[in-house]
């Protein structure tokens, strides 16, 4: 589904129930220096297998663990497959190959949902635009804590995906399938992401799946980030994450709009 087309459903349900939408994070702009040495490049680097969605099917451990290290601390998401199949194999997939690390909270609603899932690289949101997955049937409801796939309408899930802060069960007749919830009292991780730019980061997604981090360091500079979101526990060794070196990593191919369907706990 299109941008315009989620931006439409978002409109819709706005009466009734706040969309959610994601951002990702800035990346770090390279310290200016008067040394006449070449300064080693501080671009981000990513696994470029992510521009490949097609061959990232792995099937997930019937249960998993996913570390998130972010901007105001670290907590930890237990994974359960037989909740949402479909949706835990997305997830462990993206995760593996370190979608997420440098992704922003976009739009962070309190009472309602933490909203994130659009790559700080443009290309490799572009390249998950045409990849949704098909919805999986419902069978554990939105409480405070679980972790959810956004959607903008039936089968187009993607990446982006929210954290429910409360019980939402207006959202459990509206096709959105929890696969985990977050453990223990990481939950307070969660509730101290930035929100005072409500839905005004929210509703900037088609910039922000353009832009990536460079765009949402210069229009979003508060929303918190994803350092990292690794694999932990039985869910077995993950693919190394990219080095960083000094030789400047190429630059994407301009791609096409990513597609985000946009997670509207509709």
């Amino acid at each position: 589904m299109s941008l315009k087309s989620c931006a439409l459903v978002l409109a819709a349900l706005a009466v009734a129930i706040p969309s959610l939408a994601q951002s990702t994070a800035p990346a770090a702009k390279p310290k200016s220096t008067t040394s006449t040495a070449a300064k080693p490049s501080t671009a981000a680097t990513y696994d470029h297998a992510l521009l490949k969605p097609a061959m990232l099917t792995a099937k997930a451990p019937e249960t998993y663990q996913v570390k998130f290290d972010t901007t105001r601390g670290e907590f930890t998401v237990t994974v359960t497959r037989a909740w949402s199949p479909l949706g835990a194999d997305r997830f462990y997939n993206l995760v593996r190959h370190h979608y997420f690390d440098g992704a922003r909270f976009f739009r962070v609603l309190p009472g309602f949902v933490a909203q994130f899932g659009l790559s700080a690289q443009p290309a490799v949101n572009a390249a998950w635009e045409k990849a949704p997955i098909k919805d999986d049937p419902h069978s554990q409801p939105n409480k405070k804590g679980t972790i959810v796939f956004a959607t903008g309408g039936p089968n187009t899930r993607t990446t982006q995906l929210f954290i429910n802060f409360k019980d939402n069960t207006s959202l459990d007749s509206q096709g959105f399938t929890p696969f985990g919830i977050v453990d223990g009292k990481g939950m307070n991780v969660v509730e101290m992401f930035y929100d005072q730019y409500g839905e005004s980061s929210g509703m900037d997604q088609e910039n922000i799946t353009k832009g990536g981090e460079k765009y949402v360091a210069q229009k979003w500079p508060k929303l918190d980030k994803i350092n990292s979101a690794t694999l932990v526990g039985t869910a077995g060794a993950a693919p190394a994450k990219p080095a960083t070196t000094g030789k400047p990593a190429a630059k994407p191919a301009a791609t096409a709009k990513p597609a985000t369907p946009t997670p509207n706990p509709q």
